[in-house]
């Protein structure tokens, strides 16, 4: 199939919605905490987190303006500056699909999709318990986005909370190892195996193709 601009633009609201989420391949699936200056706590999966870089060591996400449901992650962050990713592993993968509700900004999605919160060294966000890989972080940078309408989040780490057996002996983060999944499209989850490990690249070390 061979689809232009105006073919795109034809598509109904969720074909176009599915097609464009699911082309640029699988994605990292983790649950955003956040908790409110009134106390409520608030939890969101995203598939939109990339690192920006170690030094300083940054994270960030997109979230969009929403006409039909406040964006309380967000809100949030605005109001308390902090923020923690948690990675979703299998045992919990359905439990995280569902804090996607629009809950009103009143009622805690760890509450309603029975997941725990935990408090780690007194940071304000709370992590979720079952996760095996818990990132705290500060905001450091609103980037508004003009195109769509979305917000870039931009977080310096403040800490990382694994077991010691997720980490390889270079300190690479074992995915695989930790159980994290990936997300395709908008409700598609899949495991993630190591299929191959090659070295940094130098010219004086390139392969004959």
């Amino acid at each position: 199939m061979f689809f232009e601009e105006a073919d795109i633009f034809k598509l109904d609201k969720v074909k176009r919605l599915k097609l464009i989420n699911s082309i640029t391949g699988v994605k990292p699936a983790n649950l955003i905490g956040t908790r409110s200056s009134d106390g409520i706590t608030n939890l969101a999966i995203f598939s939109s987190i990339v690192h920006l870089g170690s030094n300083p060591p940054l994270i960030s996400f997109v979230t969009r303006t929403s006409k039909e449901v406040n964006r309380n992650t967000l809100a949030n962050i605005l109001s308390t500056n902090f923020f923690t990713i948690n990675q979703i592993q299998k045992s919990f993968v359905k439990n995280a699909h569902y804090t996607s509700a629009k809950f009103n900004e009143s009622i805690s999605e760890f509450e309603m999709c029975k997941l725990d919160e935990e408090y780690i060294n007194n940071f304000h966000a709370p992590f979720v318990k079952q996760s095996n890989l818990k990132i705290g972080l500060e905001l450091k940078e609103i980037i508004k986005i003009t195109s769509n309408d979305s917000t870039l989040v931009v977080g310096e780490i403040k800490q990382i909370t694994t077991k010691k057996e997720y980490l390889k002996d270079d300190f690479m983060f074992d995915l695989e190892k930790s159980g994290a999944l990936a997300i395709g499209g908008l409700n598609e989850y899949f495991t993630i195996k190591n299929i191959a490990n090659f070295p940094y690249v130098r010219l004086n070390d390139f392969p004959n193709f």
